[in-house]
């Protein structure tokens, strides 16, 4: 099971990159499978190229620094 607080920790590291563009991540929840759910602020939401910053950068991010975690989606695609 992925410790929502070791993402929380990492996302924290990946905080002030999204800050400088403009906008920023909140943690919604983990799965016991793994999906992080979070939910894109401020100029990231509904940017084009959100799915990118998910994808290429947060997702990545985590993948390297917390063990377990499978995909980061954004929360309102699991409603």
């Amino acid at each position: 099971m992925v410790d929502k607080n070791d993402v929380a920790a990492v996302l924290e590291l990946i905080r002030p990159s999204l800050i400088a563009d403009g906008g920023d991540v909140k943690l919604i929840d983990v799965t016991e499978d793994g999906v992080v759910k979070v939910e894109l602020t401020g100029a990231c939401k509904g940017c084009p190229l959100s799915a990118l910053t998910l994808a290429n950068g947060i997702e990545r991010i985590l993948k390297e620094r917390v063990p377990g975690v499978a995909s980061v989606v954004p929360a309102e695609e699991m409603f």
